[in-house]
């Protein structure tokens, strides 16, 4: 096998910098369209400068499907058996379920802790911007859960960018592949070299990301008024960043426990997709990108391959701390009691439900009403947080992007091996 060449430049630093001031700069255009416009104006100016971030993203979506499928049957085909696949399976699953449970553990506590829904006043809810959420949620059933997860066509999955699927796919894919042995060795070697050709199209697409960030921050200012939010959401908002900073520091503990100082080698190479993720409220747009960077930091790309794909449907550990403390802020807004044997059948129904809810549009929310509906809690609560829900994301996704890199480096450790691209001199601080 050919070793895949990462030439290490000085673009994620540049890219990093860049994405920072576009931050800046579309916050600052956002408040002055916001300030000294007319509502009308402001709404259709936040459509069009949105078109941005939209190119960007469907840019990056156009690369995951390919990208997800070649690399994850060619990871799988490599690892060579099924013995090596279950294992290192059943490594990265624990890890997983371990994550989400810790995650959905901490929403739970500081929700409790701090009530930031007790004594909210519930007047002048907007329930209106709720019934997109609401209609989705109608549809959310055992039978399209099931449906969501097991693909009828490969290709429909793939124009869908239906991230499990495509995962369940690949994984009957490359088992079957390593199962046959040498003969289906030109077709490994073919799904290798596409896998390539499609992290090279990763370099030209990623050079638009500052206008995608842009685009995306100048839209949400625009129209969005500051000062309600921040007196109005201000407890809420405040109780959520303690809640994720928490987590965070769980993470970052976690890391330094089993990757020790290599930790901040880690950080310093998943900074830029930190902060598109967190610019852009998607984890699907750094995909590509963390893939190359956690190859850089030296884990093996079979492992990459295997567990990245995995993570975006198993470990979103952001997205799980905000479900249950946006369920339960919810109950404390509308006054619903909610003991702590109820609160824990909560936190395993959300464990089921959110597995492979990734790539339903806005999923937090979606599994959050879903979960209201079923413990007796208003549905249309999720008014309530709709307003600043944006902002939410930014960490939540920014927080998956983390806990990703976080278990594949560990699973990576776990395994042995690394990298035959880095000397083991650059992989030291």
């Amino acid at each position: 096998m050919t070793p895949r060449k990462i030439k290490k430049t000085s673009l994620l630093g540049n890219l990093t910098v860049q994405i920072l001031i576009a931050m800046f700069f579309g916050a600052i255009l956002g408040i002055y369209i916001h300030n000294n416009y007319d509502v009308p104006f402001a709404k259709e100016f936040s459509d069009k400068i949105k078109i941005l971030a939209t190119i960007f993203i469907r840019l990056i979506q156009m690369i995951i499907s390919p990208l997800v499928f070649t690399t994850l049957v060619v990871g799988i085909a490599k690892l060579g058996d099924i013995k090596t696949v279950g294992r290192i399976g059943g490594k990265a699953l624990g890890w997983f379920f371990s994550a989400s449970f810790i995650s959905l553990l901490i929403g739970m506590f500081w929700v409790n802790i701090l009530k930031p829904g007790v004594g909210l006043n519930l007047l002048n809810v907007d329930l209106t911007s709720v019934a997109e959420v609401i209609g989705i949620t109608h549809s959310f059933s055992t039978q399209s859960f099931i449906e969501h997860i097991i693909p009828k066509s490969i290709f429909e999955a793939m124009s869908n960018n239906e991230i499990l699927q495509i995962v369940i796919f690949s994984i009957f894919f490359g088992l079957s592949a390593a199962s046959v042995g040498s003969f289906a060795k030109p077709v490994i070697d073919a799904l290798e070299k596409t896998s390539h050709i499609i992290l090279k199209m990763v370099n030209y697409v990623m050079k638009l990301a500052p206008l995608g960030v842009f685009g995306a921050i100048a839209g949400v200012f625009a129209i969005k008024e500051l000062n309600d939010l921040v007196i109005t959401y201000v407890k809420f908002f405040s109780s959520f960043l303690i809640g994720i900073g928490s987590l965070w520091i769980f993470l970052f503990i976690v890391g330094f426990i089993f990757l020790g100082k290599r930790m901040k080698t880690l950080l310093k190479h998943i900074m830029g997709p930190l902060i598109i993720a967190f610019g852009t409220t998607s984890s699907e747009a750094v995909f590509p990108k963390l893939t190359e960077e956690l190859e850089r930091f030296g884990i093996n790309s079979k492992i990459v391959s295997f567990m990245l794909p995995l993570g975006y449907s198993f470990n979103l550990d952001g997205s799980m701390m905000y479900m249950t403390f946006a369920s339960i802020f919810i109950a404390q807004a509308y006054g619903v009691h909610m003991d702590l044997g109820m609160q824990m059948t909560m936190l395993l129904v959300l464990m089921l439900t959110s597995k492979g809810i990734a790539g339903v549009p806005r999923a937090s929310l979606v599994v959050v009403a879903a979960t209201c509906g079923m413990f007796k809690i208003p549905i249309e609560g999720i008014a309530l947080i709709l307003p600043i829900d944006h902002f939410c994301d930014m960490f939540r996704s920014a927080t998956n992007v983390m806990g990703n890199a976080l278990a594949t480096s560990v699973v990576g450790k776990w395994e042995g091996v690394r990298g035959n691209k880095i000397s083991p001199s650059k992989l030291k601080m």
